[in-house]
C-alpha cells in the first residue's frame, strides 16, 4: 500500500512539472533568484545569489535564506549576497517578501546550488576473466567520486565494448564478454573516462594479453592418501581445468602460522609430500596458472587432515615426593608431565611405571595407569629407583629414571635466601643463591610449587620446573592464578644428595575478605588458649603473613591490646597470658597479607576464673603432709593426739580384747598360784619409785565404760615387804562392778597369766630373767572389759596350771594400746582386801 502511494506521488509531481512546461506557466510570478556564475560550481568556489521583484512590485522588505537561515535582508525590490565555503552536494537558497510589521511573509523564488569536484584521473585499471566460461570484468582506482564513468574495452577482430555507470557503480564493472582460447595470442586495450558537470578526464590506455586477463578457477576435490600407513609420507590429489599448466601447493600444521610452499609443473592433479610430522593436523591449499606469464588462481578451499601415529620419541619429565608412614614404611608418589604433541606422535594410551630396589632383594613393582601420577607404600630400607615410559598404538617411549632419595636430607645443598616476587597477574619470579658448599656438585635445580590447602581433604596438584645449575632464578607461570598462595620449594640435585629451601608466594594480593573465626577459648595454667578456624581459601586473597589477636575489657573505650602470630597452616591455637582474672574481655582476630589487613572476625567474650591449678594443689598437699609427719614424729605430740582421740572415740568403736590364754607368752611361761595381798605401802612405793616399771606390750585395746565414782572399800590388804603394788587415785576413772559380765569361762592359763601380769616388778627387765615376779591375788584379774570378777573360784576350771619351772621363763615386753587420761592417787578408805567387786583398776596402772 505504501509503495503504491509513493509511486502515485512521483507520478503526480512529474505530470505537474510537464504541464507547467507545456503551458509556459511562470513558477515565480513575484520575482526571480539568480546564481552567478552558475548553479553548479566546483568545491571551494564562491557564488553570488540575487533576488529581484517583477513589475516593480512594492515591498517593505526582502530577505534571503540559506537552508532556512537568513543570510541577507534589505528594503526595496532587489537584494543580493556572496556565498563561499559551500559543502559538496546541493544547497537551497530562498528569497521572501515581508509586509509591514511582518504581518505577512510571501516566498518570491529560490535556487539550488550544486557543489562538486572536477573528475580525477582513474588509476590502476585492470581486467580479468575467471575460468574458461567467465566474462571480462574491470576495476580501477576512482579517487573522489564523480557523476559518470565510461569504460571502453577494445580487442582484435573489431572487438569493442563500452559500458557506463554512475558514481555508485560496483567495484568490478562486468563487460559481459567471454574470451576463448582463440584469443590466446591476442592483445587487448582498455580505458575508463570520468565525467560530470564540471568536466571529464580519462585513464591511461592499458594493454593486456590473454594470459594476463584470463585466470583459471581454483582446484577442487582435494584428497590425500598415506602409503602403507606411513605417518610422514602422503600423496595429495586434486582436480583442475584442462588448460592449466602450473600449480602451487602450500601446507602447514594447524598450530603454525607459516606456510610451506611447493611449486609443481605439469602435476596433472597429483603430488607426493615426504616430510610430514606424525599425528599432526595439517592444512592444504592449491592454486593454478595457465602460463608462466599469467595470473594465479585463487587458493582452493582448505583441506585439513591428521597424519597417522608413530612411536613416541623423547622422555618424560618425572618428579616425586616422599613421606614416612611409620617406622618401617614410606609412601612414594611419582609424578610426570605429558609428552608434547611432537614427542607423543599419537594418543598416549597408558603409562608404565616401575619402582625397583637396586640393592638387597631387588624388588620390582610395576603398574600401568592412564593418569600422570602413581603412589606406593614401600619399605624404608634399601635404595629405590623409579622409571616411567609412555605408550601409544604404535609403541612405547624410552623410560625415564630417577633415584628416590630424601629431598631435603643434605643441608649443605640447600639453596640460600629463596624469595618470590609477583611479576604479573599470572607469573611469579623465584630467585635464590647457591649453597655455600658443594656448589660444583649441583647437577640442576628443580623449582616445585603447589597451592596451600590447609583444610582440603585432597592434595593440590604438584607443579615443577627444571633449571640448569648455572641459573639462580626461574619464572613460574604454569597453573598460577591471582590471589592464590603457593608454597614454592627450590631443590638442589646432585649425584649423592638433595637439598631444599621453601618460601610462600602469590602473583597478586588483596586484603583478606574475612578474618579468622575464633572457635573456642579455654583456660589453662592461668592463661587463655584461643582456638580458631582458618580463613577459607577463596577469602584469603593471597598469602597470609600474620594473624593478629585483639582483646580489651568489655565496655572499655580504650585501644585494644594485640599480639601478632606468624602464619602457619598447621597452627590453630595460641596462648595469651596477659589477661587478668575475674575480668570479662572481648577478643577477635584479623589476618594480614602483603596488601593489608582483613576485617575483624567474630567477637567472643571470655573471663579468666583464676582457679587453683593441680600443680598448686599438689605442692600445698606435699607441704601439709611434711608438716604433719614432722609433728607426729615427736613423741609428746603423738601421745597428746592419742589421748584426744581416745576421749573423742565412741563406745561402739572399741575392739574386744582377745583371750590371753591363747597367746604364745601364756603357753611358754608357767605361773605358780600364790595368794597375796596388795598392801598400801607397796602401791605407795610403786608410785614413788624413781624408775617406772617396764610396761608389758600387749597389742589389744580394752573396751571400757567410764563412770566417775568414789570407792567404798574400807580396808586394804596387808603389805608384804618383798612385793610392790600399784594404786589409783580417787579421781581415776572407775568402772561399775554391776556392769561386769564375763563373756566366757576363764581357763587356768588365763588365771595364771594375770597373776604374772600383776607380779612383774619394776626390776623386771628382759636382760634380768631372775627378777622376782609379783603375783596378784586371784581376785585381782582383768577381764575383757578391764578386770576379772573376784568370784573366779565359782567359775568351773578348764585346765590345770602350767607346772614348768620358773627358771625357764624368758622376760617379754608386752605393749597395751590403752589411752590413759588421769594419774593415780592413793585410796585411803579401802579395807584389808581390795577385790574386783569393790574396785576396778584403771588402765593407767598397766602402763606405769
Amino acid at each position: 500500500m505504501a509503495l503504491t502511494i509513493g509511486e502515485c506521488t512521483l507520478a503526480l509531481v512529474f505530470i505537474t512539472t510537464w504541464l507547467l512546461i507545456q503551458a509556459n506557466i511562470d513558477v515565480c510570478p513575484k520575482g526571480n533568484v539568480i546564481a552567478k556564475p552558475s548553479h553548479v560550481i566546483s568545491l571551494g568556489s564562491a557564488v553570488n545569489i540575487s533576488c529581484s521583484l517583477k513589475n516593480n512590485a512594492s515591498a517593505n522588505k526582502l530577505i534571503l535564506e540559506r537552508e532556512g537561515i537568513q543570510i541577507a535582508s534589505g528594503r526595496g525590490s532587489f537584494i543580493s549576497a556572496r556565498v563561499t565555503h559551500l559543502p559538496l552536494g546541493k544547497t537551497l537558497f530562498v528569497c521572501k517578501l515581508v509586509s509591514a510589521h511582518r504581518a505577512e511573509i510571501w516566498p518570491v523564488c529560490g535556487v539550488v546550488i550544486s557543489v562538486g569536484v572536477v573528475p580525477e584521473q582513474p588509476q590502476n585499471l585492470s581486467c580479468e576473466q575467471t575460468g574458461e566460461r567467465g566474462t571480462v570484468a574491470c576495476t580501477w582506482s576512482r579517487g573522489r567520486d564523480t557523476y559518470l564513468y565510461t569504460l571502453q574495452f577494445n580487442g582484435p577482430k573489431n572487438l569493442t565494448c563500452q559500458k557506463q555507470c554512475r558514481k555508485d557503480c560496483p567495484e568490478w564493472l562486468d563487460l559481459g564478454i567471454n574470451l576463448t582460447s582463440e584469443y590466446s595470442e591476442s592483445t587487448f586495450t582498455a580505458k575508463v573516462t570520468a565525467t560530470n558537470s564540471l568536466g571529464n578526464t580519462s585513464s591511461l590506455l592499458s594493454t593486456f594479453t590473454f594470459s594476463d586477463i584470463v585466470k583459471p578457477l581454483p582446484p577442487w576435490n582435494m584428497r590425500t592418501n598415506f602409503l602403507n600407513a606411513s605417518s610422514s609420507r602422503c600423496t595429495l590429489q586434486w582436480e583442475d581445468e584442462g588448460w592449466v599448466l602450473l600449480n602451487r601447493l602450500r601446507y602447514r600444521p594447524k598450530s603454525s602460522s607459516f606456510w610451506n610452499m611447493v611449486n609443481v609443473t605439469t602435476a596433472r592433479g597429483k603430488h607426493d609430500l615426504l616430510d610430514l610430522k606424525p599425528f599432526t593436523e595439517y592444512e592444504f591449499q592449491i592454486s593454478s596458472k595457465l602460463h608462466y606469464k599469467g595470473s594465479w588462481s585463487e587458493w582452493s578451499e582448505s583441506l585439513r587432515i591428521q597424519t597417522p601415529e608413530a612411536e613416541p620419541t623423547g622422555t618424560l619429565d618425572i618428579w616425586y615426593t616422599k613421606q614416612h608412614v611409620d617406622y618401617n614404611r614410606q609412601q612414594i608418589s611419582v609424578f610426570w608431565k605429558n609428552l608434547s604433541v611432537s614427542e607423543a606422535r599419537g594418543q598416549i594410551l597408558y603409562y608404565q611405571v616401575t619402582l625397583q630396589e637396586v640393592t638387597g632383594r631387588k624388588i620390582i613393582l610395576q603398574n600401568i595407569t592412564g593418569y600422570t601420577s602413581w603412589t606406593w607404600v614401600i619399605p624404608r630400607t634399601g635404595t629405590w629407583t623409579a622409571a616411567v615410559s609412555a605408550a601409544n598404538s604404535r609403541g612405547s617411549s624410552l623410560p625415564t629414571y630417577i633415584k628416590i632419595m630424601d629431598l631435603c636430607s643434605t643441608g649443605s645443598l640447600a639453596p640460600r635466601e629463596v624469595f618470590a616476587n609477583s611479576e604479573g597477574m599470572d607469573d611469579i619470579v623465584v630467585a635464590w643463591r647457591p649453597p655455600r658448599k658443594a656448589t660444583f656438585a649441583i647437577q640442576e635445580y628443580v623449582v616445585e610449587w603447589k597451592s596451600f590447602h590447609p583444610e582440603a581433604s585432597m592434595q593440590p596438584p604438584l607443579n615443577w620446573l627444571r633449571v640448569p645449575s648455572y641459573n639462580v632464578s626461574a619464572l613460574v607461570s604454569e597453573n598460577i592464578k591471582p590471589y592464590i598462595c603457593y608454597e614454592i620449594c627450590v631443590h638442589a640435585l646432585s649425584e649423592g644428595g638433595r637439598g631444599c629451601s621453601c618460601v610462600q608466594g602469590s602473583s597478586k594480593n588483596k586484603e583478606p575478605q574475612s578474618g579468622p573465626r575464633i572457635n573456642t577459648i579455654t583456660e589453662e595454667s592461668g592463661s587463655a588458649f584461643v582456638f580458631w578456624n582458618h580463613i577459607p581459601i577463596q577469602n584469603q586473597m593471597g598469602c597470609i603473613l600474620h594473624y593478629k589477636i585483639y582483646w580489651k575489657e568489655r565496655d572499655s573505650k580504650s585501644q585494644p591490646e594485640l599480639c601478632e602470630i606468624p602464619y602457619k597452616p598447621s597452627q590453630n591455637s595460641f596462648s595469651i597470658n596477659k589477661l587478668h582474672t575475674r575480668v570479662t574481655y572481648i577478643l577477635w582476630m584479623t589476618a594480614l597479607t602483603a596488601a593489608g589487613e582483613s576485617p575483624q572476625g567474630n567477637v567472643i567474650e571470655f573471663r579468666l576464673q583464676g582457679k587453683a591449678t593441680w600443680k598448686a594443689f599438689v605442692v600445698s598437699s606435699i607441704c601439709t603432709a611434711i608438716v604433719i609427719v614432722g609433728i607426729f614424729s615427736t613423741q609428746y605430740f603423738r601421745q597428746k593426739v592419742f589421748v584426744l582421740l581416745s576421749a573423742l572415740r565412741p563406745q561402739w568403736c572399741s575392739r574386744e580384747i582377745p583371750d590371753p590364754a591363747n597367746s604364745t607368752w601364756a603357753k611358754k611361761y608357767p605361773i605358780v598360784e600364790e595368794k597375796m595381798q596388795l598392801p598400801w605401802d607397796w602401791i605407795q612405793m610403786a608410785l614413788c619409785a624413781p624408775e617406772e616399771p617396764e610396761p608389758l606390750v600387749i597389742n589389744e585395746v580394752l573396751q571400757m565404760t567410764p563412770i566417775f565414782q568414789h570407792s567404798q572399800c574400807t580396808k586394804w590388804p596387808e603389805r608384804r615387804p618383798d612385793r610392790q603394788g600399784h594404786f589409783t587415785s580417787k579421781e581415776d576413772i572407775a568402772y561399775s562392778s554391776s556392769s561386769l559380765q564375763p563373756s566366757r569361762v576363764l581357763t587356768a592359763e588365763t588365771r595364771q597369766l594375770y597373776k604374772v601380769l600383776g607380779s612383774r616388778g619394776p626390776d623386771s627387765k628382759p636382760e634380768n630373767p631372775a627378777s622376782p615376779l609379783m603375783v596378784l591375788p586371784v581376785d585381782y584379774l582383768p577381764n575383757h572389759e578391764g578386770y576379772l570378777p573376784s568370784h573366779i573360784e565359782e567359775l568351773p576350771p578348764q585346765e590345770a596350771p602350767l607346772t614348768d619351772p620358773l627358771e625357764e621363763l624368758e622376760p617379754q615386753h608386752i605393749s597395751l594400746s590403752i589411752f590413759a587420761s588421769h594419774s593415780l592417787h592413793p585410796l585411803t578408805s579401802c579395807g584389808e582386801k581390795l577385790t574386783l567387786d569393790q574396785l576396778k583398776m584403771g588402765c593407767d596402772s598397766l602402763l606405769h
